[in-house]
């Protein structure tokens, strides 16, 4: 595996200041779960002696949060971290992902670190689980596939790294060799992420007036949206329940479709994904147009590992839309002009600029901001081989992306030949949720059937 530089400032961003300052309403909690599907139980001294590794290699992952700061938990325990457990018979893939939609509710202890890994044994078949748990200040779903690396391999039989010794919380504290801004407090920081913010307004407007003008414009529609989320039928319906549902996608028929029609993966993807929730409207005899998604755009650059670099985007997918063309080429069309928004240059001062305020205004703000959105989608690129863990050979992996207050999450994550999508769906919202899942299956296949139209 490549040697890659960790991203795990002590100081959290704005970004993840933000998302754990608005943990202190539940419906917005940024907590992700992704289930990795085993073809057998993994070798548990063996994934316990890879974690051991991880976690001294990635700070985060043995450090609490005071505030805005990660800081040395000295009572660090790994055996609170990974857990081991069997499901009942018959152990389906229900039983599983019931097991899985109650873990992610359950908030972390903010007393020690903000990730909790399960193995769970006795599905059908011989094969077993693992579910990882994570925070979203701990890293993004880039940076957590990356992070996944440190206990994946490439064979089952892959020979093991150098023993790593169990963590001593004594040994780790005080190590600042990560620490990129300890020499700002927190009224430094705050006066240099305001002052940010307008300088950034500033060289926009000596950018000449016809620069302005458009990014006035994209800061309208990603960051000063006031009108209200768009469907009929789930609008203000939201809870603590959730319900997970999967599927999978053949990613080289998909990769086929979208260069026949003219576009990306992900174009198809959002397009499947809006089809699917407009079907389930009309399927619940509510008529839709628009429907407001937000999804994340990566600004990592680097081969980095943790921490969190995307700005979320927000656009109107055309749910409307019956014929799967048209609605590809609207698709197309909108995602290519959110890929070029002049606001994702300046979210992060501004982002910077809000957590100077209270605590309380930043959630209600948060809040309010949330519930101009119907849905929230994501798509992360995956392994494109064979991996391993722990002598246990990985089938799928399901991501469940947060809901974070929309209606449902659609989580894309590729491994070699597949796209395997995890659904986190608020059931007060969307009271079917196989339902909404079937509706997306068969938007994904009217989509990827045009490129043998």
């Amino acid at each position: 595996m490549t040697e890659r530089v960790v991203r795990s400032e002590r100081r959290m961003s704005p970004t993840e200041a933000i998302m754990w300052a608005a943990e202190r309403d539940p419906h917005l909690r940024s907590t992700f779960l992704n289930i990795t599907f085993l073809d057998r139980p993994p070798d548990m001294e063996r994934f316990r002696r890879r974690l051991i590794g991880a976690v001294r290699a990635v700070p985060r992952l043995r450090r609490r949060v005071v505030d805005t700061a990660f800081v040395d938990d000295p009572d660090f325990d790994l055996d609170f971290h990974v857990r081991h457990l069997a499901v009942p018979p018959p152990g389906t893939e229900r039983q599983l992902l019931d097991l899985a939609g109650v873990l992610v509710q359950e908030a972390f202890d903010p007393a020690r670190p903000l990730w909790q890994y399960t193995v769970v044994e006795g599905l059908e078949g011989g094969r077993a689980a693992l579910l990882a748990k994570m925070h979203h200040t701990i890293t993004d779903g880039v940076g957590g596939v990356r992070l996944s690396t440190m206990f994946i391999d490439l064979e089952r039989d892959a020979p093991e790294p150098p023993p790593h010794p169990v963590p001593d919380p004594s040994d780790m504290a005080g190590d600042d060799s990560d620490d990129n801004d300890t020499l700002f407090d927190a009224v430094g920081r705050a006066a240099s992420n305001a002052a940010g913010a307008v300088r950034g307004v500033v060289g926009v407007i000596a950018g000449g007036a016809g620069e302005a003008v458009e990014t006035a414009r994209s800061l309208a529609r990603q960051l000063l949206v006031t009108d209200g989320a768009q469907s009929p039928l789930w609008a203000g319906q939201r809870s603590m329940r959730r319900r997970f549902e999967v599927l999978s996608v053949d990613l080289d028929e998909v990769k086929a479709a979208a260069k026949a029609l003219g576009g990306t993966v992900n174009d198809v993807y959002v397009a499947g994904v809006a089809g699917g929730a407009g079907a389930y409207h009309r399927a619940k005899g509510v008529d839709v147009g628009d429907l407001r998604m937000t999804m994340p755009v990566s600004t990592r650059v680097d081969k980095s590992v943790g921490g969190n670099a995307f700005a979320p985007a927000r656009m109107l997918v055309p749910a409307g839309i019956e014929d799967p063309r048209e609605r590809f080429d609207v698709v197309r069309d909108r995602l290519s002009v959110t890929k070029g928004e002049r606001a994702f240059a300046l979210a992060d001062s501004f982002a910077g600029a809000l957590t100077t305020l209270p605590t309380p205004l930043v959630v209600r703000l948060a809040r309010a901001q949330i519930e101009m959105v119907d849905f929230a989608a994501s798509n992360v690129r995956g392994a494109p081989f064979d991996l391993y863990i722990a002598g246990a050979h990985v089938l799928a992996n399901h991501p469940m992306g947060p809901t974070a207050g929309t209606a449902f999450n659609a989580t894309l994550l590729s491994y070699k030949s597949s796209m395997d999508i995890g659904l986190n769906i608020d059931t007060a919202a969307v009271d079917d949720p196989a339902l909404l899942r079937d509706c997306i299956a068969r938007s994904l296949a009217d989509v990827v059937a045009l490129a043998h139209a």
